[in-house]
């Protein structure tokens, strides 16, 4: 998927004639939709498997919901449908903790499951607080629609994995019916409940509860940067610093190569954990990308050994993984890696964790250090 994905995202980058900037759209959501399939099957196996933990992080409901709106709008201007976004005074601003990322993914599949379903009308998502306890609390979620409606018989099935309402839906709109399964099992993680109401040809409302921690200390703000996007400014600002990129793929280096050199990076490649670590021990480097999976030495190993004895002991080395557990990820932070990005990687993610890191590092470009090519296999 990374090669798939990575290539038809270069190709867009480079192309100009409208037409073929269509096809490209088109293949690029179509290679969406199949990773999305994938990552409800990833999710549901780590569930059943119990190998998924939530986090407890503080966070802001109101980050959570922005975040969920820029996500849906485009589709729902697609479809001219208004989205509305009811949250309840009292939870504004408020400071909590728990798994901000899991919260927003519930809503995502239960508001994108209402914009399927939703061909005119509105969807509404609504936030409020059910209950109100000295260490934590209970908030109810509704994200009601005006779409097609569920029987009373089909709702028996909903949340069953694989399941849709009928047979026709999945020929229409397309799923898996792991959506609703993953929405259910997480929210019981949650030590909440879940469940619908709905007539046909009335719309429905989805609702559930989750039980959160409120956080002792400010949430502090998420990180902003000024109006340009990360690509703007790591151009602007970053262009000629060096960055080592461990990849035995080659398909994989040519897209990951690809598009930090359209950022004016200068990029040095190792095939294996040896050659990252030969490089790292002789240049610096602004920032280090690690693949996880390399012969000789592996991702993991070749950051202990930089850690240990090289020029770039203090360097953000970043993990590239395509690894789904928790555990995996995990282990790279364990190893002395600062981050990871899930393959396949999106440009934009790429960009803006580069970004985070070397503004957080105060890095600037290194010049004259590197000649941005391969290292030679004998090396």
């Amino acid at each position: 998927m990374n090669a798939i994905m990575g290539m038809n995202d270069l190709a867009l980058r480079r192309a100009t004639d409208p037409k073929q900037i269509d096809q490209l759209n088109k293949s690029k959501s179509g290679a969406q939709r199949l990773l999305a399939i994938i990552n409800d099957i990833l999710d549901i196996s780590k569930i059943e498997a119990e190998r998924l933990t939530l986090e407890h992080v503080p966070f802001k409901l109101d980050e959570v919901l922005e975040n969920l709106m820029s996500m849906i709008s485009h589709r729902a201007d697609d479809k001219q449908l208004k989205i509305l976004i009811d949250l309840a005074p009292s939870l504004h601003g408020l400071n909590l903790t728990g798994d901000p990322l899991r919260l927003g993914q519930i809503l995502l599949n239960l508001t994108g499951n209402a914009l399927k379903f939703t061909e005119q009308g509105s969807i509404t998502v609504r936030a409020q607080l059910a209950e109100d306890r000295p260490a934590d609390m209970l908030l109810r979620f509704e994200i009601q629609d005006t779409g097609i409606g569920i029987s009373t018989e089909d709702q028996k099935r909903l949340f069953t994995a694989f399941e849709q309402a009928d047979g026709s839906m999945t020929r229409k709109y397309g799923g898996t019916g792991l959506g609703l399964a993953i929405c259910k099992r997480l929210v019981n993680m949650m030590n909440g409940d879940v469940g619908v109401q709905s007539q046909p040809g009335s719309g429905s409302t989805f609702w559930f509860t989750v039980r959160v921690g409120k956080a002792t200390d400010a949430v502090p703000p998420a990180p902003t940067f000024a109006q340009d996007s990360a690509e703007t400014r790591l151009k602007t600002q970053y262009a000629g610093a060096s960055i080592l990129l461990a990849e035995d793929e080659p398909i994989n280096q040519e897209v990951s190569r690809g598009l930090l050199e359209d950022l004016g990076l200068v990029v040095d490649v190792a095939e294996d954990g040896q050659q990252a670590l030969a490089l790292a021990t002789q240049n610096p480097y602004a920032l280090i990308l690690m693949d996880m999976q390399m012969p000789v030495l592996n991702g993991v190993e070749a950051t202990r050994a930089i850690r240990a004895d090289s020029l770039n002991r203090q360097t953000p080395i970043l993990a590239m993984t395509a690894n789904a557990f928790d555990e995996d990820r995990q282990i790279c932070l364990d190893a002395g890696m600062n981050d990871h990005i899930a393959k396949p990687v999106d440009p934009e993610v790429l960009y803006e964790t580069l970004l985070n890191w070397m503004a957080r590092e105060s890095l600037r470009p290194i010049a004259g250090t590197t000649s941005g090519g391969k290292v030679d296999k004998e090396s």
